[in-house]
């Protein structure tokens, strides 16, 4: 449930992005190639953007998410100067929604009101909705159970989401990955994000050639 915003919003930065789209160039003209890295809030274990805000509307909790507490922010903005990776956005204007899509708004997820801050939750509501539907079930919740929208949609099996603590888990074992990364780990945030270095198959081919 993100709101529509118009060019000239997004021109002056007032556009909102849970995920944003990163692009790096490589080579030169006509041989260049495009990195691709998605940036998203990295759930940090250690969270600049907690300690700054006054009325504590973003903490954390005993699953290990940044969570935030809508009614609570009264917008001073604090968090988003202090995020180091720019991934959370302030609601300048109230939502304003086309009257064809006032059916489509999803139930599960509040609508953010003018003057307040937000950001990814790991789509916290479909992780509610995992949890629950194992309870019904009497079971444990399984691997891949729990997938956040971004995740859901990406066409090239991209994103993976898991429960980082299973040591079974994919998301577990794709950390272990040599090729692993994390955005400014030197900062000491403690991010819950892991990346993974593309292979360059052409880079590759010419080292052995």
């Amino acid at each position: 449930n993100i709101p529509i915003n118009s060019e000239s919003a997004f021109d002056q930065q007032r556009a909102i992005e849970w995920i944003r789209i990163e692009r790096y160039w490589e080579g030169e003209f006509p041989n260049v190639k495009a990195r691709f890295l998605p940036v998203l809030c990295q759930q940090c274990g250690n969270a600049p953007c907690e300690p700054v805000c006054p009325v504590f509307a973003t903490y954390h909790n005993n699953e290990g998410l940044n969570v935030q507490v809508y009614n609570r922010c009264i917008g001073t903005r604090f968090c988003q100067n202090n995020c180091p990776y720019h991934v959370r956005f302030f609601n300048w204007f109230q939502p304003v929604w086309p009257e064809a899509l006032h059916n489509h708004l999803n139930p599960d997820v509040t609508v953010r009101d003018r003057g307040i801050m937000e950001k990814c939750t790991f789509c916290i509501q479909r992780i509610r909705r995992g949890e629950l539907d194992a309870s019904r079930e009497r079971r444990d919740v399984r691997d891949g159970d729990i997938q956040p929208a971004c995740v859901q949609a990406c066409p090239t099996d991209t994103l993976v989401f898991g429960d980082g603590n299973d040591p079974d888990s994919r998301v577990s074992k794709l950390k272990q990955d040599e090729r692993r990364f994390k955005l400014m780990e030197h900062l000491g945030t403690d991010v819950n994000v892991t990346y993974l270095k593309k292979v360059d198959l052409e880079a590759k081919e010419k080292a052995h050639a």
